[in-house]
């Protein structure tokens, strides 16, 4: 029986031979009409999807090579590969623009700097005595005056300033949680230089 014959008919190692024989030369002529290797190899998928399923198609009445016919049939499987891509970048031309996303990391990163600052100022206020600590925030963290400070807490205005020279010293002195950690915050610093200026 004829090759043709035999593919005609359906015999799965007639296809298996005329895979073998031409698949080398679908590959190269879907290159050639797509330029792309990747759409080459699936335009020899498809062709021999297809050259089964047009088997009955085969003329098995001559015996002359089916390089021809498989080769017709990848020229027509590109050209739909081709028109498949046009019709799919087309419509997602008409699709809206994507939407900028935001990069997030800057807003991230901030927001570790922020915990790590207000960790160390927790830190730096739990290093304090009670009332030491409640003049550091009234006249550091509120902005109260001396006096101002002095009315809140029902105590003389000296009473506030001893206090608040207390607390800054024991600021410099004892360090934060870790080895290598600035002693106090530097936000704290800057609001004792601040309430110095007064």
């Amino acid at each position: 029986m004829s090759t043709r014959a035999r593919v005609r008919a359906g015999d799965p190692d007639a296809f298996r031979e005329l895979f073998d024989e031409h698949a080398r030369s679908v590959y190269n002529h879907g290159f050639r009409l797509t330029g792309d290797w990747s759409v080459a190899d699936d335009v020899v998928s498809l062709t021999f999807l297809e050259a089964w399923r047009l088997r009955g198609r085969v003329d098995d009445s001559t015996d002359g090579p089916l390089r021809p016919w498989l080769l017709g049939i990848a020229t027509n499987v590109a050209r739909n590969v081709r028109r498949a891509a046009r019709r799919y970048d087309v419509a997602l031309a008409r699709l809206p623009a994507p939407r900028a996303v935001p990069d997030f990391a800057e807003e991230v990163a901030d927001r570790q700097a922020d915990r790590e600052r207000i960790a160390a100022v927790r830190a730096a206020m739990s290093a304090l005595r009670g009332p030491e600590r409640e003049v550091l925030a009234l006249c550091v963290f509120a902005g109260l005056d001396y006096a101002e400070a002095a009315q809140a807490l029902g105590v003389p205005v000296g009473t506030v300033r001893s206090r608040l020279s207390r607390a800054r010293k024991r600021l410099t002195r004892e360090p934060l949680a870790g080895p290598g950690q600035v002693v106090a915050d530097r936000t704290i610093a800057v609001r004792l230089a601040q309430e110095d200026a007064r």
